[in-house]
């Protein structure tokens, strides 16, 4: 037995079987997508040990569902039936951070801001920045290619990832990458890891690229009476030639309810907020923060201005980090991550709107606007299935919309469960067999993360 297996050869602390404890590590954080109860969870301490569960995995065809922090919201760490989860909450060493190289070497489990607090310590930044960041790990962050509030100017994880350990569908622990600046020895493999949300190989390390530390943000707001007219005002700063250090949308949903819980006294008699950072120096900065101004007035806000309280400014930018799970507070929240190009915002803005009144469904919305990647999060109240219905075809209606205006169906939260039939619209058959032989090759037993993605068993 597989159970046999894994006690014989890992210390008995490493492995959880009790049914209580095993439904906590059964799903992430998307609402309504289906789940397991996990055979069995195991928590290496070491990358020789998750070579271990691989291998044993691969002797027993058993299912293995890689998961981190759980904060996924696609379902893509959700458990299938009888399958061992790996968690790798206890693999979470900062190796290295290597100032002159500019670069950290870490495992999967250290979480996001715990990283870039060590190294801030040094004068050095690792900006990717999910909202989830308190929280999420490296390992989750990479399996997703996750963004966040600066990915408008820095890019996104994969933009910082050079190298990684990983357990691949053979057993074997090798390493992708390189640790230098430059480099183009064979076909990016590492760069396929990220993103591939744990359907490839168990990440056991990864050695992320890092930055100087920067100069401090300038920030403006704007109150908007509607979100076109703050997409308008995105779509303006996208044409104006300056490329901000974030462009994040919360709308009065959010505020509210970020309000309820935290009692910040945010909420405002806006409908929508934008908040524009930019952290150039001097008087570049200046000239930059003036532009993002300019753009706010002239697409018609009610009130824009720089602030000069930076308390205020950090409190803001909090209440948008804080909008999901203040939300979630109120009910079952669905939560959408589509990208369109940046002058299609508007647009698509528009189409949410109306998807909200067609399917009188609760859209609060938030976004990372400057680069097109919009969250609307439809709002259910508890225990009622016609609003769960009508939540599900306004999920599939804004898919539609972003893929008719020639945008994405996940810009940083990935495909996991939720998303798997609009990828197979958005990459058509024969792109979607290239992913599925790229699968085959890499896990030839199939057993990382079945039913995720491009999953042989997905109908093209």
């Amino acid at each position: 037995m597989l159970i046999d297996d894994l006690s014989a050869a890992l210390p008995a602390d490493r492995l959880v079987r009790d049914p209580d404890v095993l439904r906590g590590f059964a799903h992430d954080e998307a609402e309504w997508a289906p789940h397991a109860l996990p055979a069995v969870v195991v928590r290496p301490h070491t990358a020789e040990e998750v070579q271990t569960v691989v291998r044993s995995c691969l002797r027993h065809g058993t299912p293995l569902v890689t998961r981190g922090a759980g904060t996924g919201l696609s379902g893509g760490a959700n458990a299938v039936e009888d399958c061992v989860v790996l968690v790798t909450d206890r693999l979470r060493a900062i190796k290295e951070i290597n100032e002159q190289e500019r670069l950290a070497v870490v495992e999967p489990g250290v979480v996001n801001d715990d990283l870039r607090a060590a190294c801030a310590e040094r004068g050095l930044w690792y900006p990717p920045d999910p909202a989830s960041s308190p929280w999420s790990t490296i390992g989750g962050n990479v399996a997703t290619n996750a963004g966040g509030v600066c990915c408008v100017k820095y890019g996104v994880t994969r933009d910082y990832v050079l190298g990684m350990q990983v357990v691949t569908g053979t057993g074997e622990l090798v390493r992708l990458g390189r640790r230098t600046a430059k480099g183009v020895a064979g076909y990016d493999l590492a760069g396929l890891m990220v993103g591939s949300e744990g359907t490839l190989g168990v990440i056991t390390e990864v050695t992320l690229r890092l930055r100087p530390a920067r100069a401090a943000e300038r920030t403006v707001a704007g109150y908007f009476d509607t979100t076109v007219a703050a997409g308008e005002a995105a779509a303006a700063v996208a044409a104006c030639g300056i490329l901000p250090s974030a462009l994040e949308l919360v709308d009065r949903h959010c505020l509210a309810a970020v309000d309820a819980w935290k009692n910040m006294g945010l909420s405002t008699d806006a409908n929508v907020v934008l908040l524009g950072r930019t952290d150039a120096p001097g008087a570049q900065g200046e000239h930059e923060a003036s532009v993002l101004l300019e753009c706010f007035e002239k697409a018609g806000a009610t009130w824009a201005a720089q602030s000069s309280d930076q308390a205020e400014a950090d409190a803001l930018f909090a209440a948008r980090r804080l909008a999901y799970p203040a939300l979630e507070r109120l009910g079952p929240v669905l939560t959408e991550d589509v990208c369109v190009p940046t002058q299609a915002v508007p647009e698509m803005l528009a189409r949410i709107d109306r998807a909200a009144l067609r399917h009188d469904v609760v859209i609060a919305n938030i976004a990372h606007i400057g680069d097109g990647n919009l969250h609307p999060l439809l709002v259910t109240p508890p225990g009622d299935e016609t609003a769960r219905k009508n939540a599900q075809a306004a999920f599939e209606d804004i898919i539609s919309g972003a893929l008719d205006l020639g945008g994405t169906v996940t810009g940083e939260h990935g495909v996991g469960l939720l998303k798997q039939p609009g990828l197979t619209r958005e990459l058509g058959p024969a792109v979607l067999e290239l992913h599925r032989a790229v699968k085959r090759a890499l896990d030839p037993q199939q057993i990382f993360n079945p039913g995720k993605v491009f999953h042989e068993g997905t109908p093209a």
